[in-house]
């Protein structure tokens, strides 16, 4: 037996004695979306009412753990990174908090201590013969968090790939290992209205074969993704891949070859789709899994000439601000890594970013296009980063243009229904 073989047969417990290693007043910090480990948020949450003043801390949660319970929020409280259907509905009723930050940035506050990191959670893929597992499905601020952590605890699943890439832990820093063979959550691509394949439409036009994309998540960007396969040698330097790249991967649109960082590979931070799409990351030479503050750097991204950003707003003023993470002043989403890649295709040679929304809201009784954003709205992507905006009507860039021409061009490309009153009320803020 094989030292890291020991190690690993030491470390194997059960879910309800890795949990045991959470001491009141810890942070835990969990991985993005399906990185998430069932057996261990599960047993936590069993725990919760044995402890006091536990924070768990995550981008994307995808499940319902029973600990997300507002009567127990004295005994284990979530601090989200970014709101998901599991975590939307108590951060608008107040007992969810949330911590404002740029998804490149997360590791540098875990780094420097500003946001705690105490007990580490993850998914992981089975163990090699050299001792290490692979946290492919979502390695982005999880690899800081293990380096602050007292405690890491693994949940080893034979379904999560062994991707190449920075993700990956050796046995020797591991605290504890459970063990669970349940299948991974899996999302697939939503359904495309006409309005989403509309606004693809005039974004897929604008994409040059041998483009890198990073494409954000959402029914709209992958209303694009779906118009892209005839275009030829694109790249992919993004924070998610779902199904939608995988699409563009194996049509042959994506090849990689003309990047000029990192050609060949595809890079991302986190997976979020299919078993078909959680098997291709599987020792797949052609991809690399990477911590966030690689994948969303703006300077490294911008590394990518002809990078193209394709992420989706809830609403825009006149002047170009995005208010893409809240409803008025109620918590909807979060900050994300949309303004990183906003930055990074504004410095990429010949870079192009795409922000993209429907012209309307609640059955086109609500124009997105306002006057000014919804108060409290709490905004993403500012005016002096914006440069084009889509919608069903057309294409807006707004870059180096004045208020009155970004005005003029928004109201343009607005629902028909709706431009006569911007107009008057552009006239009024001395707009127009």
């Amino acid at each position: 037996m094989t030292e890291p073989q020991a190690l690993y047969l030491e470390r194997r417990m059960t879910p309800a004695d890795a949990a045991g290693f959470v001491r009141d007043g810890d942070t835990v910090v969990v991985p993005t979306g399906v990185g998430e480990p069932p057996a261990l948020l599960h047993a936590l949450s069993e725990r919760r009412n044995a402890l006091r003043n536990v924070a768990v801390s995550q981008i994307l949660p995808l499940r319902k753990f029973a600990y997300l319970d507002p009567e127990t929020r004295a005994n284990i409280r979530h601090d989200a990174y970014f709101f998901g259907g599991a975590t939307r509905a108590g951060g608008q009723a107040g007992w969810v908090d949330f911590i404002p930050a740029y998804f490149s940035e997360l590791p540098m506050l875990i780094d420097r201590g500003l946001s705690p990191a105490d007990v580490v959670v993850s998914m992981a893929s089975p163990m090699d013969e050299h001792g290490y597992f692979s946290l492919a499905l979502a390695p982005d601020y999880t690899m800081a968090a293990i380096r602050r952590a007292r405690v890491v605890l693994l949940e080893v699943n034979p379904n999560v790939p062994f991707a190449n890439g920075n993700c990956h832990i050796h046995i020797s820093q591991v605290t504890g290992l459970v063990e669970s063979a349940e299948a991974l959550f899996e999302v697939g691509l939503p359904q495309i209205g006409p309005v989403q394949e509309a606004i693809g439409k005039y974004v897929a036009d604008l994409i040059d074969d041998g483009a890198t994309l990073q494409i954000g998540y959402g029914g709209i960007p992958d209303a694009v993704v779906m118009q892209l396969q005839h275009k030829r040698d694109l790249g992919i330097h993004t924070e998610m891949i779902g199904d939608g790249i995988l699409s563009l991967i194996e049509s042959g649109a994506v090849t990689n070859r003309q990047k000029t960082f990192m050609p060949g590979k595809t890079v991302a931070t986190f997976a979020l789709g299919s078993r078909r799409l959680y098997r291709h990351l599987h020792r797949n030479p052609a991809v690399e899994m990477h911590p966030v503050d690689f994948t969303n750097d703006p300077y490294i991204a911008a590394r990518n000439d002809k990078l193209c950003a394709i992420n989706a707003t809830l609403q825009i003023d006149l002047l170009g601000q995005c208010g893409s993470e809240s409803l008025g002043h109620l918590p909807y989403s979060g900050t994300g890594g949309q303004v990183d890649f906003v930055r990074a295709a504004n410095r990429s040679k010949d870079g192009k970013a795409f922000i993209v929304l429907p012209s309307t809201a609640k059955n086109d009784t609500v124009s997105r296009i306002a006057p000014v954003l919804s108060p409290g709205t709490h905004v993403t992507t500012s005016k002096n980063d914006i440069n084009y905006v889509v919608t069903e009507y057309g294409v807006a860039e707004l870059r180096g243009k004045t208020a009155k021409q970004r005005a003029q061009a928004l109201i343009g490309i607005a629902h028909p229904d709706f431009r006569a009153e911007l107009r008057e009320a552009a006239k009024r803020m001395g707009l127009l």
